[in-house]
């Protein structure tokens, strides 16, 4: 926990920049019946029956000082999904940064050894290179920025009906515009010196021992 609390201490840095990465799922799905009109002053109304599209994911990193987000639609979360998310975060998004530093939870799926079930072993090991690792603790994983950020996505544009991908991938790219333009950033506040008081059950308890 303290790893990736540090990690959220230190200052901007180009060449360095602290890029936090989760992923989600979202239900496609339509309602045949529709919806009735949009009125001032009601929610929306729609039919509570719906036709199932299958599922779709969504991969989304965040440079939490530069107040950046990136949205990527994918068919599945599979280790080869994750290891062309690390590949286009290393050489589309970053090319220039000669360190990428990672924040991520510790799935099964988000390791190194993606990059080798996906590439050959001299490129896995170029890209492998290109990040500095950092995770968050096991039922910890409200320690990433990124998984925040999903949580308003989700209530500020997946709280509805999306039928396709299509459809999600301009649902999320208008929501990740208006969120950059925005520029909000998340300084964070949360500190170890402040989970050592906090957090004090999560810490082992140290027995003073006499001397004999």
């Amino acid at each position: 926990m303290e790893d990736v609390l540090d990690v959220y201490q230190r200052p901007y840095d180009a060449k360095r920049p602290v890029v936090c990465l989760d992923e989600a799922s979202k239900e496609l799905r339509s309602t045949p019946r529709g919806r009735f009109p949009l009125q001032p002053g009601k929610p929306i109304r729609e039919d509570y029956e719906y036709e199932r599209h299958g599922v779709a994911n969504l991969f989304l990193t965040v440079e939490p000082l530069r107040g950046l987000r990136r949205i990527r639609v994918t068919d599945r979360r599979t280790r080869g999904d994750f290891a062309e998310e690390l590949r286009r975060l290393a050489d589309e998004d970053y090319p220039d940064a000669d360190l990428i530093v990672l924040v991520l939870d510790n799935l099964n799926t988000h390791g190194p050894g993606a990059l080798y079930e996906t590439f050959a072993a001299e490129e896995a090991h170029r890209l492998a290179a290109r990040f500095e690792w950092h995770y968050t603790p096991e039922h910890g994983s409200w320690l990433n920025i990124a998984e925040c950020d999903l949580s308003v996505l989700a209530a500020q544009c997946l709280d509805r009906c999306i039928p396709d991908k299509d459809t999600l991938i301009r649902e999320v790219a208008a929501w990740q515009e208006r969120r950059n333009n925005a520029g909000a950033k998340v300084v964070w506040q949360f500190t170890a010196a402040d989970a050592r008081i906090k957090l004090k059950r999560l810490y082992p308890i140290l027995k003073e021992q006499n001397d004999t």
